[in-house]
């Protein structure tokens, strides 16, 4: 099946065309179109056809046709798992369970969320009233990354939508398809053609344009810090407004009084779900030295434990990684460990899956020990089922530990003392800070990251005032 275009209304092939890869098995399962300048020209001006309208739809209306996209991705809740796992080789019971309940989830908070969202006023004494106005920007730019392809796309879509604005959306060409989808079902939906457009291709190509695109108000953006630091140059040189979420090596912090067998099962589970592709996996391990062995052993056993296989049955726990750049890539990385002196525990090697997956890009959970905070592979995002151990005395020294990085994504600690994990958590460089669990998001709270992890923030009221302008009106009395 091919992955086109989506452009006022239909699917639109391009000019020309991309391999569409089943990292499960290494193979080209179909096309993507290779999206150009032109093809971001037509997206653009579709979009800002459909403005007016759509900015003009009463907000209870724009709710309705989110929630009718809402009900559609449930409906079709295993196609569209299906995709994703076939697509991005992560297991078809985590994408069913997480990635596209989810992608529902997010249209359903925001069409409620736009029909609550407050305004202001302020009376000045008896001489005015002033009340602002929250409008819409006009035609915005969602970029998403491969790792939750329809999860991270609808992140940004939804609230773009709700608060008024026509959206041209990026999805990875490395896992387009659930983009494709998505156009087909805003289509049954009822949405106006041009509300919503997709353009297919390569970052550098359909990308770069679409982030310097004159016509383009607001780029919200969720990939590498890389390249969120050639989109922050080049929307600054236009003084267009930019949300970049970027990497992160995100510390997991043990202390000995935690309740380790909760701890260690969520440790893991940080480590390594999704291949340890997410943004927010835990990836340096930071355990109290009285239960350093302990948990060590107890990580070891259960990384070991994880079953490896094809992502289309629904008893794997490990897919494959995501394509054979990244592939090797994270091999890479793994050998430079080692080379720096860390001793791998469990791990370490490319994994054997048999049957119709023997070609895949597989790669065992692996846990390293023996590094110090400084060495690369406690410093560069590694983005695979690979994490690192490293003991500490104090809380002090955890909390240096942890901090020892240029990014702050996130980050967990485990303690049953309360007030010690109020605060660790205050000093940690962090966007967001778990305490005793690991991803139990609210979609009200602002989400985002510090230092190079990002520059603004989603989710809640923070991504509808990300896409809208705020205008004072002052009426004299």
């Amino acid at each position: 099946m091919d992955a086109l275009n989506y452009i006022d209304g239909r699917h639109v092939a391009a000019a020309e065309w991309l391999d569409n890869f089943e990292p499960a098995t290494g193979t080209a399962y179909g096309r993507v179109a290779s999206s150009d300048a032109g093809d971001v020209d037509r997206a653009v001006a579709a979009a800002a056809r459909a403005f007016p309208a759509w900015s003009a739809t009463p907000s209870t209306q724009r709710s309705r046709m989110l929630r009718a996209v809402a009900r559609l991705i449930e409906r079709e809740k295993d196609r569209l798992a299906r995709a994703e796992a076939v697509d991005t080789g992560k297991p078809v019971t985590l994408a069913g369970s997480l990635d596209i309940p989810r992608a529902a989830q997010n249209f359903e908070f925001f069409a409620d969320a736009i029909t609550q969202w407050q305004s202001e006023a302020h009376a000045t004494d008896d001489v005015a009233l002033n009340y602002t106005l929250r409008q819409p920007l006009g035609a915005v730019a969602c970029i998403s990354p491969w790792n939750l392809p329809l999860y991270l796309l609808t992140w940004k879509v939804a609230p773009a939508l709700a608060a008024g604005n026509c959206v041209v959306a990026k999805p990875s060409e490395v896992t387009p398809m659930t983009a494709h989808l998505l156009g087909e079902l805003c289509n049954e939906a009822g949405l106006p053609a041009g509300v919503l457009n997709i353009v297919q291709g390569l970052g550098p190509r359909a990308g770069s344009a679409l982030v310097g695109h004159p016509d383009v108000r607001a780029v919200s953006f969720t990939g590498s810090t890389r390249v969120g630091r050639e989109i922050a140059a080049q929307t600054a040189q236009r003084f267009v407004r930019a949300s970049l979420e970027m990497g992160g090596k995100n510390p997991n912090v043990l202390f000995a009084d935690a309740d380790l067998d909760e701890a260690v099962a969520q440790t893991a589970r940080a480590a390594f779900q999704n291949q340890g592709q997410i943004c927010l996996c835990g990836s340096r391990i930071l355990v109290e030295r009285s239960v350093y062995d302990d948990v060590k052993e107890r990580l070891v056993a259960k990384a070991r434990s994880l079953r490896i296989g094809d992502p289309l049955d629904p008893a794997t726990e490990q897919g494959a990684l995501v394509s054979r750049q990244h592939f090797d890539k994270v091999m890479g990385c793994i050998e430079v460990a080692r080379q720096e002196g860390g001793r791998v525990l469990c791990g370490g090697r490319a994994a054997r899956v048999e049957g119709r997956c023997r070609g895949g890009w597989f790669v065992e959970p692996t846990l390293i020990e023996g590094l110090g905070p400084g060495c690369t592979t406690n410093q560069e995002e590694i983005f695979g089922p690979v994490a690192t151990l490293q003991p500490f005395d104090t809380a002090d020294e955890a909390v240096r530990l942890a901090n020892a990085t240029r990014y702050g994504l996130s980050a967990s600690l485990w303690s049953r003392d309360l007030s010690r994990a109020h605060r660790v958590a205050a000093h940690l460089h962090a966007g967001i800070v778990w305490v005793n669990c690991w991803m139990l998001r609210d979609l009200r709270t602002p989400f985002g990251g510090v230092k190079e992890s990002g520059v603004g923030r989603e989710g809640g009221a923070e991504a509808l005032r990300f896409f809208t302008e705020a205008k004072n009106v002052c009426v004299k009395l």
